[in-house]
């Protein structure tokens, strides 16, 4: 009896199983999310309910009041529950506020911060190891360049000099080196690489699922875990970006769902982008369903393998043989995991590649219900 897709997640790094499946049916997703929610988030049911509630509603606001914004727009981000807008003139502020959102005045716009990280981003080709990652602190108002604690050297002091006269950055010492979460063959359903390597499925899309880049290279052979052929990696980017595309072969078929892991399944109805701050969960075949929140988007991570642009910063957990699984923000697809620092036992921080951009990459529709 062929084994649902779901169950086939989990090669690389972190994240969840979505997917594309033999079958199966699957269950409402907000409350699929309120038992790893409360457990991570320390929440009860009702917390967690009206959170999710609140951050819907926020978000469905925040194209008006970016319009609103105009060129002032600073960021923003949800505090406390409450959606805060930044903006670098004073003026606007009453206007904004009348809105019933809260606000901040800031110095830089987000157009300004975002060009000061693309153009550090154009020399991550000579970033040196040390380095680990930079990215956009919205809260902050400024660009932060992370750098391994004592390191030093030629190299740090050269890149560090050309991404402060980038525009506003400050540095940040971090004692955690970014990793890819690739695993050895380990038992539980994953999708298998050339029979050896495993990692987790994304989404569903249009032939096939989405997952990691890292996890294999175009042309590279792909089985279920119960040995069945699944397909072939038709497409795969890493480093640079940290995303492929697998087309299936004809015996399977798609499906909306993301694996719960024992607490419900996930139906996914589409890909709204989740404010910083957001409830996010994800899935994957080593360490399961865990969630938190969202935090730096557009952060450019320096793996040991090279450096990976546009990834979404959380502060969940995961380990290796989680990679390429799905990230959910209610029932809205978020993206595949990629890599990060820690582990479950303790804590970390895990990255994942937008689902957009994927999408995107190689013209495909995700599946939804």
């Amino acid at each position: 009896m062929r084994r649902s897709l779901a169950a086939a997640v989990g090669l690389v790094g972190l994240a969840a199983t979505a997917v594309v499946t033999a079958g199966g049916t699957a269950s409402a997703a907000p409350e699929a999310l309120v038992p790893a929610l409360q457990r991570d988030l320390g929440l009860t049911a009702e917390q967690v309910r009206q959170r999710l509630a609140g951050e819907q509603a926020a978000l469905s606001r925040l194209p008006d009041l970016r319009a609103l914004a105009g060129d002032a727009f600073g960021g923003s981000w949800l505090e406390d529950g409450s959606l805060v807008v930044s903006l670098t003139r004073a003026d606007l502020a009453e206007r904004v506020g009348a809105e019933g959102v809260r606000t901040r005045l800031v110095q830089h716009t987000e157009r300004a911060l975002t060009e000061a990280k693309a153009a550090i981003d154009a020399r991550a080709a000579t970033a040196p190891k040390a380095v680990t990652s930079w990215y956009v602190d919205t809260k902050a108002n400024t660009v932060v360049v992370e750098v391994l604690k004592g390191a030093a050297g030629a190299e740090v002091s050269s890149f560090v000099e050309a991404a402060e006269a980038a525009g506003p950055v400050r540095v940040e010492e971090t004692t955690a080196a970014p990793r890819t979460y690739a695993g050895a063959v380990v038992g539980g359903e994953a999708y298998y690489i050339n029979g050896a390597g495993r990692c987790s499925i994304g989404f569903a899309v249009s032939g096939g699922f989405v997952s990691a880049g890292h996890c294999g290279s175009s042309g590279d052979s792909v089985s279920a875990a119960d040995d069945s052929a699944l397909g072939t990696f038709a497409g795969s980017s890493f480093p640079g970006n940290d995303y492929s595309y697998v087309r299936t072969t004809s015996s399977w078929s798609a499906s909306p769902v993301v694996s719960g892991y024992g607490n419900g399944d996930v139906t996914v109805t589409g890909s709204a982008e989740a404010a910083t701050g957001a409830s996010i969960c994800r899935s994957g075949s080593t360490t399961g369903w865990h969630c938190g929140s969202v935090g730096a988007k557009n952060q450019t991570v320096n793996y040991a393998e090279g450096s990976v642009s546009g990834l979404t910063e959380t502060d969940v957990c995961a380990e290796p043989g989680d990679s390429g699984g799905s990230w959910v923000s209610g029932s809205q697809a978020q993206g595949v995991t990629s890599g990060g620092s820690g582990d479950c036992a303790s804590g970390g921080t895990t990255y994942f590649q937008p689902v957009s951009e994927i999408l995107g990459a190689y013209g495909l529709s995700l599946t939804t219900g």
